[in-house]
């Protein structure tokens, strides 16, 4: 099986279990493939040059709408609201002290990802109205970190490394996602409907590799940050204080995780076909 994935703390159990071999001892041959940008991945997934992507719900309702179909076969990170942090973040010369002084305010974000979502909720619960929501897209995390540090946006929002990294540089992070909105941020390991004809055998060896690579982190998480800081170029600055997260075993994302995202991709305008999601199966169609 050939698996993509960004360089990101969510495929973690992916690469213990590479390094510890247990696709091997699970009968399954298995292929880690890195990818640049989200976009990248996207492209790989629909022609077919990989089978399974570490992704969010949604690269892959758009990948759905586009005419792939796909299961989103377990929860890779998020299956609780400590797992997977995301949030909004501002300078401390912004004069920014609260969400409700961001309304009318550049937000730099990127459009119809994670961020994007989960800051539309912080600032739902903050009070903020959508018209008083401003967004400055700035595609790449990097430039929408530097954005927000140099005051050129009021405030970026942002997935956990890079709030890590402007918490140790002196950055103020307003909220997160951690506590008080509920759980709205899933990675997910999505799989090709067509590929799973022929490959659901490889994939229950997958399956297993990602279980015991989960127990092999929950039993010694240090062991395995060096891993973490090379696979998830984790910045130097927190190279040796990131949390190492505890992963979920593989699961079937829930209705309650999948059908608000793709409605709130509907209400933007993001998702012009109409997906609906099984929860029985992981079965992400369009009807």
């Amino acid at each position: 099986m050939k698996i993509g994935t960004m360089q990101t703390e969510d495929s973690l159990p992916f690469w213990v279990a590479e390094q510890k071999g247990l696709y091997g001892e699970h009968g399954t041959g298995v292929e880690i493939v890195t990818f640049q940008s989200a976009q990248e991945l996207s492209t790989a997934f629909a022609a077919g040059e990989i089978d399974g992507a570490m992704t969010d719900i949604m690269v892959s309702a758009s990948l759905v709408a586009s005419g792939i179909d796909l299961n989103l076969e377990w929860v890779t990170l998020g299956a609780t609201p400590e797992q997977g942090r995301f949030g909004i973040q501002t300078s401390p010369d912004s004069g920014v002290k609260s969400l409700a002084d961001l309304a009318g305010k550049g937000i730099g974000v990127g459009s119809n990802t994670v961020p994007e979502y989960v800051m539309d909720k912080l600032m739902e619960a903050a009070g903020v109205a959508d018209a008083d929501i401003v967004n400055e897209e700035i595609k790449k995390l990097p430039v929408r970190y530097e954005s927000m540090a140099n005051n050129q946006v009021a405030a970026a929002a942002l997935p956990g490394s890079l709030l890590a990294l402007g918490e140790a540089n002196g950055m103020v992070t307003l909220a997160d996602d951690t506590q008080g909105v509920g759980n709205v941020s899933q990675s997910v390991f999505a799989v090709r409907s067509a590929w799973l004809v022929s490959g659901a055998k490889a994939l229950e060896g997958v399956r297993a590799a990602w279980n015991d690579a989960v127990a092999a982190i929950e039993a010694d998480p240090e062991s395995f940050r060096q891993l973490l800081v090379e696979k998830a170029n984790l910045p130097g600055i927190v190279a040796d204080t990131y949390p190492i997260s505890s992963y979920p075993e593989a699961a079937l994302p829930t209705a309650e995780m999948v059908d608000p995202i793709l409605d709130w991709m509907k209400g933007k305008g993001y998702l012009q076909a109409n997906v609906a999601f099984d929860a029985s199966t992981g079965a992400l169609q369009a009807k």
